[in-house]
């Protein structure tokens, strides 16, 4: 009898933060954008979606649970992918800010970002001379001084904020430093496995993009965690499909999205996250992977079920 092929969740980033600014007429902004980007994400094989809210008129990101509230009701009738939801907001916002969409609305899963950090975007300002929105280019610029804060205090208060509700965490990690972060408080009682850890990889400030990277954040992931995590990885901008097949092939899960990357192949902005979905999907394929569904999806991270959120 033929071996079963393993599961592999596929994540989408449907719309970013500020750190995602508005170079393609594609990125969904508004409530009607951003579900109907999260509903074809998920038709094409996404069984975690990672939300966003921006404010429409002008495309400036917002941690407002009334900015939520359009778009989650909506997304969770016509989908039964599990839904994510940012506690990175923007290095702009207080920790209490960011926090208030996880706390408000409960969900299967938020994000968190696992240390402070240099987050560099002002090389975007050599790529492109236009953008969507007046506030955009002075935020790159101001960049170069930026410090994306996540202290030890700052994840104490989210993970304790929420660890009542049965909201369990995407950790995302953009370095070494990270994992250990997250072992430490892994070893206080205050996280427990299974771990959803996602490696980011080709922020400037962050580690690189090169294979010993991956592996390298792979086989620390390993010897810190052993078999009480389950790996995934996302590539920023023209990066993410490399590292998504890299790591695919090494065993980890994967995430796509508009928020990573504006791009479905060289030199094609894409049109939806689903594009993107599609194309991790044809190297999923190829590699022999089958794709987990959202029910699989929340037994492998131990997930409370899309009848226990508060939207």
């Amino acid at each position: 009898m033929a071996k079963q092929s393993r599961k592999v969740i596929i994540t989408c980033a449907i719309t970013g933060g500020i750190h995602t600014p508005s170079m393609s007429p594609h990125l969904p902004v508004t409530p009607d954008q951003i579900t109907e980007h999260a509903v074809a994400a998920a038709e094409a094989g996404a069984s975690i979606l990672h939300l966003h809210a921006r404010k429409a008129e002008d495309g400036r990101p917002t941690q407002d649970p009334a900015d939520f509230e359009p778009f989650l009701p909506r997304i969770k009738q016509s989908t039964n992918a599990i839904l994510n939801l940012t506690t990175g907001g923007s290095p702009v916002m207080t920790v209490e800010e960011r926090l208030r969409p996880a706390s408000h609305f409960q969900p299967e899963v938020a994000s968190l970002n696992m240390g402070s950090m240099n987050f560099g975007l002002y090389p975007m300002l050599n790529r492109y001379s236009e953008f969507r929105h007046e506030w955009e280019p002075a935020y790159l610029e101001k960049t170069r001084d930026t410090v994306f804060k996540n202290t030890f205090k700052d994840i104490e208060y989210i993970l304790r904020s929420c660890g009542g509700n049965g909201t369990r965490f995407e950790f995302e990690c953009y370095d070494t430093s990270h994992l250990y972060n997250l072992a430490h408080f892994r070893d206080r009682g205050l996280v427990e496995g299974p771990l959803f850890i996602q490696t980011v990889f080709g922020i400037l400030g962050g580690i690189g993009t090169h294979p010993e990277d991956v592996a390298h954040m792979r086989r620390t992931a390993d010897r810190l965690f052993g078999d009480d995590y389950v790996w995934s990885v996302l590539g920023a901008g023209r990066h993410q499909l490399p590292i998504t097949t890299m790591a695919a092939s090494m065993g980890g899960n994967v995430r796509v999205g508009l928020e990573d990357s504006l791009w479905d192949g060289p030199g094609n902005l894409a049109k939806s996250n689903a594009d993107q979905v599609r194309r991790v999907r044809q190297v999923l394929d190829g590699l022999g992977l089958a794709i987990a569904s959202p029910d699989e999806a929340r037994e492998m991270l131990a997930l409370k079920g899309g009848d226990q959120v508060k939207f």
